[in-house]
């Protein structure tokens, strides 16, 4: 038999462990540890592994409500701006088509204003060559009732010529009657049987 060690028993000295020990004692730690808490591990991997699996259906079902709604947010989306562009088509054919409807009035009203300019123009040409004739007809018709006023006038000045003429005639042939009528009477000069003349009375 082998002798003990006597310094492994002396205080302050160094001991050093057997490796087939050091060896074995991880696996008695083991089972020593699977006896102490075994049951709590098995029970808290379980535990572990249920919320793992519940997180995991969790995390999937609100995936699946996130893409759900991701889609009918996209389906809203894209319906919203199918309508609006739908709405906006409609709306820019309505300008469109009132743009053109109100082009076509303004050309109407312009073509209607160049009817009446001509109309105007057509019409005051009318109006002076309507004056113009007038005119001419007024100044002709003057003109002969100028003429006639002369003809008239120059009738009148010739009637009283001839009445001043015939008044002289008669004023001689008066004085001539009268001088007879004296001599017949005896009251005027005597004549000469001879020459003719008339001579004083003796």
């Amino acid at each position: 038999m082998s002798k003990p060690d006597a310094d492994t028993h002396k205080p302050g000295s160094v001991q050093f462990a057997d490796p087939a020990m050091n060896e074995s004692q991880p696996e008695s730690l083991d089972k020593v540890r699977d006896i102490l808490f075994g049951s709590q591990m098995r029970a808290v991997e379980s535990r572990l592994q249920g919320m793992e699996e519940r997180l995991r259906r969790e995390h999937e079902s609100m995936r699946s409500d996130f893409d759900r709604q991701n889609e009918s947010l996209d389906s809203l989306i894209r319906s919203e701006v199918q309508g609006l562009t739908e709405r906006l088509s409609a709306e820019r054919i309505k300008r469109t088509e009132e743009l053109k409807g109100l082009a076509a009035e303004i050309k109407e009203a312009i073509r209607e204003l160049e009817k009446r300019h001509v109309k105007l123009e057509e019409d005051a040409n009318m109006a002076d060559a309507a004056l113009r004739d007038q005119l001419f007809a007024q100044s002709a018709s003057a003109a002969s009732e100028l003429g006639k006023l002369g003809e008239r006038l120059a009738a009148e000045l010739s009637r009283s010529h001839h009445e001043l003429m015939s008044t002289k005639t008669d004023s001689a042939t008066l004085a001539a009657l009268l001088t007879e009528m004296a001599t017949r009477i005896g009251w005027g000069p005597e004549t000469d049987g001879a020459t003719g003349k008339i001579g004083p009375r003796s």
